[in-house]
């Protein structure tokens, strides 16, 4: 099944993720070249792809595990918790209706 990994940085993350992106990158390809990884991406805390120094206020992964749990402790082990990016990660089932396959 999909599940959202909804995660929500702490205040002034920028240099947290830069020191550990290479980590949570590492993770997501590791999903991605399983076939499991549906998307994945930071929110910019400007409307801007590219935010500069504003940084970022959180990210969005959804990807396929076996069960909540299992998305739970996949999502514990980011880089980005450990390096106290995340101040909230929040898991939940997702039902993708589109784009239709």
């Amino acid at each position: 099944m999909l599940y959202a990994i909804i995660s929500q940085d702490v205040e002034d993350s920028l240099e947290k993720r830069k020191r550990v992106r290479s980590d949570h990158i590492a993770r997501l390809q590791a999903l991605q070249d399983e076939g499991r990884l549906l998307i994945a991406g930071p929110h910019p805390k400007i409307d801007s792809a590219d935010p500069g120094p504003a940084g970022f206020s959180g990210s969005l992964v959804i990807a396929e595990f076996d069960s909540l749990e299992e998305a739970e402790k996949w999502a514990d082990a980011d880089p980005y918790v450990t390096a106290g990016v995340y101040d909230k990660v929040i898991v939940k089932p997702f039902n993708k209706v589109f784009p239709v396959a």
